[in-house]
This record gives structure tokens, C-alpha cells and sequence, in this order.
């Protein structure tokens, strides 16, 4: 039986056995369909290619960790890759510690936080925390702001900048300013452009993927996790993606009635307007081969 909390979350068992946290607020269940530890070993490590990243990689390996919610993304990345040797910095941003405080009080029930209780509720209280993390080690800030504020400012300059980026927001019908062409935009230009990084996110839709490719990034079919057969992977590199969309694609968004991005931050369904049309056309990923 779920279990309650006068908070604004609760505690709720899943399909597959596995329990997660659901938000009153915006009426929506954090990993609903496979849980937290198999949708985040799909969605980020296996998708990220983190293990083989890592193994490769030389110096800081940078992930922006968007949306900490529950931590269940981020202790999932860090518990997949202990064994390999990496000096790693997470930086996570939310706009409210609460999930993470309520999902530490259920920790035993939600299962995924096995020996990183005491290092995130150092990161709660002090938003900065270091420890070694098997063969790692890990320097982990908290950014504990509105993203889309925070990046417009002039301190995001200076936010290291990512190798990964795990996507974890609320839906855009209940959270649509986090899914702006605007957001992405500013996101993809604090990229190094001489630093290859990926993001991937849970949603497959049209709007999303046209949102991301006017933003700037190449765009690929991600895996499927849960009951979604595709989620979608966005990058800075082309190497990253091992399914781009192909130009085809495209014919498909021009007849979508729900491709054109979220201008406004505003949920809402319509066609792409000629002007989106003529620069998805021209974006370089349908211009190769």
C-alpha cells in the first residue's frame, strides 16, 4: 500500500514492485513504469555510454544533473561507474530540496541509496559535498534554483562545463518552461563547443525533437525504457548519436499537428510555422551524406 505524507510528495508502489515518489503538485509519478534504478541505468548509463566514456577519458568528467528530484539519476550514474577510475564532478539544479528530503526519509523503502545517505544530506545542507566513490572520486555541487533563471544569468559563464547532461524535468504539459526553445538555446551555447556532450531524456516527442535540432543540437532515436520504445538523445557532436534522425524524419514533423516548440512556455499543440519549417530544413544534421 502506498504510504503518505502531509508533504507535497508521497510515496507509491509501482507495476513492477519498485517503489518511487509522486508530486501532488504537478500530479506526476517520478520514474513511473520500471522505477528509479532501471529507468536511470537505461535512460543515462547505458544511453550516455558513461562506463565507456569514462574508461577513456582523461582529466574532470563534468555531468549537469537537471532536475535532482529523488537523486535516484545521479546515485545511479555513480554507483554504474565506481569501479572505473574517473575524477568526476556532478552538478545537480532543482528548484526545491524537497523531494530529496522527503525520498531520504524513505530511503530504506525506495532501495537505490545504499551508502549515499550521508554524502546527500551533506549536499542538502552545505550544497557542496566531496568523497571517494569506489575507484572515484567525486566533487558534487547543488544548484538549488529556477534553471531557466539561473541560466541567464552571468554567473552560469562559469558552471563548468558538461561532458553529460542527465534531463530529468517535469513534463512539458506541467512543467512547459523547462522545455523552451529558449532554455535550450542558452543551454546549448555554454557548451564547449570542443567538448563533446550528450543529453538524453525520457520523452519522444515531435515538439521536443524540433525544439532541440532549432536549439542547435544533432538530434538521435534514444532507447526505449518503460513503456516508451524511444526516448530521444540530443548532442553538441554527431558522434555521439548512434541513430540520428535521418532527413525523412522531417516529413513527419511537417505534418505533425504538435511540432512547433513552446515559444511562450506555454503548453499547447500546433503545426510548425513556415519560418521553424525553413530552418529545420537547414539545420546540418539533414544536410550530410
Amino acid at each position: 500500500m502506498p504510504s503518505s505524507s502531509p508533504s507535497n510528495y508521497r510515496l507509491v508502489q509501482l507495476a513492477s514492485g519498485a517503489h518511487s515518489i509522486h508530486s501532488l503538485a504537478h500530479r506526476e509519478t517520478f520514474h513511473p513504469v520500471v522505477g528509479p534504478v532501471l529507468e536511470a541505468e537505461a535512460l543515462y548509463v547505458n544511453q550516455l555510454r558513461l562506463r565507456e566514456r569514462l574508461a577513456g577519458h582523461a582529466g574532470e568528467f563534468v555531468i549537469w544533473d537537471v532536475g535532482l528530484g529523488a537523486a535516484a539519476n545521479a546515485v545511479t550514474v555513480l554507483r554504474a561507474t565506481a569501479d572505473i577510475p574517473a575524477a568526476i564532478r556532478m552538478v545537480s539544479f532543482d528548484c526545491t530540496p524537497e523531494p530529496l528530503e522527503f525520498s531520504l526519509k524513505n530511503a530504506q523503502a525506495l532501495g537505490y541509496f545504499g551508502g549515499y545517505e550521508e554524502h546527500l544530506q551533506t549536499l542538502l545542507r552545505d550544497h557542496r559535498v566531496g568523497f571517494a566513490n569506489g575507484r572515484q572520486t567525486v566533487d558534487w555541487n547543488l544548484h538549488l534554483a529556477d534553471f531557466p533563471t539561473l541560466l541567464n544569468q552571468s554567473a552560469a559563464e562559469s558552471l563548468p562545463k558538461p561532458h553529460a547532461i542527465l534531463f530529468d524535468a517535469f513534463s512539458p504539459a506541467k512543467n512547459p518552461h523547462m522545455w523552451t526553445p529558449q532554455l535550450f538555446t542558452r543551454l546549448f551555447q555554454l557548451l564547449d563547443p570542443a567538448r563533446p556532450c550528450a543529453l538524453p531524456t525520457y520523452s519522444r516527442a515531435t515538439m521536443l525533437r524540433v525544439t532541440l535540432l532549432l536549439a542547435g543540437f544533432y538530434v538521435g532515436v534514444g532507447h526505449a525504457t518503460g513503456e516508451k520504445e524511444e526516448t530521444t538523445l540530443a548532442a553538441n557532436a554527431l558522434a555521439l548519436l548512434d541513430e540520428p534522425l535521418p532527413p525523412k524524419w522531417l516529413a513527419r514533423a511537417r505534418v505533425s499537428y504538435s511540432a512547433e516548440p513552446m515559444w511562450d512556455a506555454v503548453y499547447r499543440q500546433a503545426p510548425l510555422t513556415e519560418e521553424s519549417w525553413a530552418k529545420l530544413q537547414a539545420h546540418p544534421q539533414f544536410q550530410l551524406g
